[in-house]
């Protein structure tokens, strides 16, 4: 694993996520697509690369000039969460089986969240496991969807509701790709990275505060240390925990809440990350309410997110009851029983079931006033 000292160097680096004989790298600085011998990570003839209509125009054929030897097909899906589903998953699977091919294939995600996703849930489903690479093409994929193994797709009854973890042969992440990312998108991504420091790594929220127009301006020396710092706090928490049975929930913090928001919208409202922005001031304001936050602990949160301009809340409205129905079909629901992931200070979260009800649905109630 490599340490927090490593994380200042601009020139490439790599990061181990340390899960025994599944260890894999993370590749991230600038120029990785022309850099990194893809087939190495390809153990058969064959291998499937699964993109979008977006991305395929910039980015494919650099990653096919690094893939020499191999025979190579794509699949080309269309671009948004709403078709993150079993009915563009299919799409994958018939490219599969059309091209023949066998347990020794490898698909290679190309894109943003939604792909790597989708690609990694097709390689844990297809001929019962093939391997896969990451190559994310968004900030928000870069510091988190593309780490850590888990996969699926959208129901439209509840967000990643099915899917499995299974982890990539590697991720290669290319800082250059982040320059055809929307600033919507960027800011989205930003608040995976905020998400960060608040959890774990309060010297980084500190960092984030002070370097506020150095990343909206994407300053390559900042961007490259946000990406790896980020980076090394989710290889860290996952090679800790692979498949969330204790620490790696943390990593959920205002997702409950934002998967609430994303499948009431039927995923076309908010993007997935302005939704967990807007979900980590509920889980503050709720923090709050259980003794732990104070308001202007709040207030600071508040003010980072309004900083990458992200919003505060919901952009469609929603009841309290519309809320409380959605969050209960949430997968930290055990037995029936609620979990959220809560932060006892700033840089320090925890997962409880510990709130009175009366608390949760004044949240609910606040994050709902016009």
């Amino acid at each position: 694993m490599a340490d927090r000292s490593s994380i200042g160097d601009k020139a490439s680096s790599s990061i181990i996520v340390d899960l025994g004989d599944r260890s894999y790298p993370i590749y991230i600085g600038q120029g990785q697509l022309s850099m990194v011998d893809f087939g190495r990570y390809i153990k058969g003839k064959k291998a499937l690369i699964v993109t979008n209509e977006t991305i395929a125009p910039i980015y494919l054929d650099s990653v096919l000039s690094q893939i020499p030897d191999k025979t190579i097909d794509v699949v080309i899906l269309p671009d948004g969460e709403q078709f993150k589903n079993l009915d563009t998953l299919n799409l994958i699977f018939t490219m599969l089986l059309e091209k023949q091919h066998d347990r020794t294939t490898t698909l290679i995600a190309l894109g943003g969240g939604v792909i790597g996703d989708m690609t990694g849930f097709a390689a844990a489903s297809y001929q019962r496991g093939v391997s896969f690479v990451q190559i994310p093409t968004t900030l928000l994929a870069q510091v988190d969807s593309s780490v850590g193994g888990k996969t699926g797709v959208n129901h439209m009854l509840g967000k990643n509701m099915l899917g499995a973890f299974h982890q990539p042969n590697a991720v290669v992440i290319d800082l250059n790709t982040l320059a055809s990312l929307s600033d919507r998108q960027f800011s989205a991504g930003m608040a995976e990275v905020i998400k960060y420091g608040l959890i774990a790594d309060y010297q980084f929220l500190q960092w984030l505060e002070a370097n506020v127009e150095p990343l909206l301006n994407r300053d390559e020396d900042a961007l490259t240390y946000a990406i790896k710092r980020s980076c090394l706090n989710k290889a860290n928490i996952v090679s800790a925990d692979e498949t969330e049975q204790g620490i790696r929930a943390i990593l959920n913090l205002g997702h409950t809440f934002g998967h609430a928001i994303e499948t009431f919208q039927q995923y076309k409202g908010l993007l997935h990350g302005e939704a967990v922005a807007v979900g980590t001031i509920m889980a503050a304001e709720l923090s709050v309410l259980t003794g732990h936050l104070s308001p202007l602990d709040v207030d600071r949160i508040k003010n980072i997110l309004t900083a990458f301009g992200l919003p505060l809340k919901p952009s469609a409205k929603m009841t309290p009851n519309e809320f409380l129905s959605l969050i209960y079909r949430d997968k930290k629901v055990l037995d029936g029983t609620l979990r959220l992931v809560l932060l006892k200070t700033l840089g320090d979260a925890y997962v409880t079931d510990g709130f009175a009800i009366e608390w949760l649905q004044a949240t609910l109630n606040k994050a709902c006033e016009a």
